[in-house]
């Protein structure tokens, strides 16, 4: 049940927020100015790179996986960008997620690619012996970690450019509930995992940014953080508006283009990770029809004719569908044909009286359309776990 009156309420929003994940979110646009100071001093800015690589791989786990799926968005045809996974846990490790994940190059990788490894923590053991594999075959190589860390220890043995992880302004918590084998993530963590990548790759050409790409994007954080803030009415704070209708429902984000599919893949894991809720995501047209079956059985509000004659005295409240769309039209106005795959969206949710919730950026910039869709919906999944 969603507890309405605390979303009015900041003092007890701060109350139940121990993990500071309002503050977090509130210094993304911050982290991301420190992000891309720290990467311009460690000598990004210096860097003259000798062609573009025929690969940019990114291994990491968590949001560095997300921001590896944000530059495969942009990234230019001519280069492929690779999202680098752990894979199965080593045996025999400690008792530790980060000692126990393990990555492997695939066979293929040489020295006309580059491989960037990006941690929060730099404690993965699975992560320094990646470097040391591709050291190993000739790729170029660099590190995201927290300064003094074994990883960026371990990135000047295998002479990567070593790129320091911003770290959070906010304390970390000192609230032990969570599961000590899956502890929860930053979720400022992405701009701090993107930042650098993003910088990295407009300076090797594996993507081209618009001049103050990344100073746009912390500036469209700043203005949600601004919109969303604790101490704005439910009313006209649009996280708190979807925070409230997501309650009680089975979340479908469905995104209309790459870089909505990136933001639908990082709703999802917000939702799970902090509301304890599950979303499926996934592109259009893909979703209508891999979800058409929760529409036409007891999920879609229109399922049961005999709805409302039924005794719902002694019944909790059916669980419904909630479509959530992400969508970016750059240079187009939103009342523009939307296409088929949206329109069909629309019908498919009118038909079963299903509700269909629409979040368009018509930015030509992916990167700061990417602030502008995913700002609003971390929000609301960090009010809707704390309203619950």
């Amino acid at each position: 049940m969603l507890d309405d009156t605390l979303l009015d309420d900041p003092a007890a929003l701060q109350r139940a927020d121990r993990q500071h994940a309002l503050l977090a979110l509130a210094g993304a646009g911050a982290r991301i100015r420190t992000a891309v100071r720290l990467a311009d001093e460690a000598g990004l800015a210096s860097l003259r790179p000798e062609g573009r690589p025929r690969t940019l791989l990114v291994a990491g786990h968590g949001s560095a996986l997300t921001a590896a799926e944000v530059l495969a968005a942009v990234a230019v045809p001519a280069c492929q960008v690779l999202p680098l996974g752990p894979a199965e846990a080593r045996r025999g490790t400690p008792d530790s997620l980060a000692a126990g994940l393990a990555w492997q190059l695939p066979g293929w990788v040489g020295p006309l690619d580059l491989l960037v490894v990006s941690s929060a923590s730099g404690l993965e053991g699975g992560l320094i012996g990646l470097a040391e594999q591709a050291y190993a075959r000739g790729c170029a190589i660099a590190v995201t970690a927290p300064s003094g860390s074994p990883l960026a220890q371990a990135a000047l043995q295998v002479r990567a450019l070593p790129l320091p992880f911003a770290p959070s302004a906010v304390e970390p918590s000192e609230d032990h509930e969570g599961e000590p084998d899956l502890p929860a993530e930053d979720p400022g963590a992405l701009w701090a995992h993107l930042a650098p990548l993003m910088a990295l790759a407009d300076r090797v050409g594996a993507a081209q940014l618009p001049a103050g790409s990344m100073q746009g994007v912390a500036d469209r954080l700043d203005e949600v953080a601004v919109r969303c803030r604790p101490d704005s009415a439910a009313y006209l704070n649009p996280a708190k508006g979807l925070a409230a209708q997501l309650s009680g429902t089975v979340p479908l984000v469905w995104a209309d283009g790459p870089v909505p599919n990136a933001a639908a893949t990082r709703f999802a894991a917000m939702l799970a990770d902090r509301a304890g809720l599950p979303a499926l995501p996934g592109p259009l047209p893909r979703t209508l029809t891999a979800h058409r079956g929760m529409f036409v059985g007891h999920l879609g509000a229109g399922a049961d004719p005999d709805d409302f004659f039924r005794d719902r005295v002694d019944e909790p409240e059916p669980l419904q569908l909630q479509v959530v769309l992400l969508r970016h039209t750059p240079g187009r106005p939103e009342d523009a044909d939307p296409g088929f795959a949206v329109s069909r969206a629309r019908r498919l949710a009118q038909a079963h009286d299903v509700r269909l919730t629409e979040y368009t950026s018509t930015l030509d910039d992916p990167l700061q359309a990417l602030a502008e869709l995913t700002g609003p919906t971390d929000f609301a999944a960090v009010y809707l776990g704390l309203a619950r």
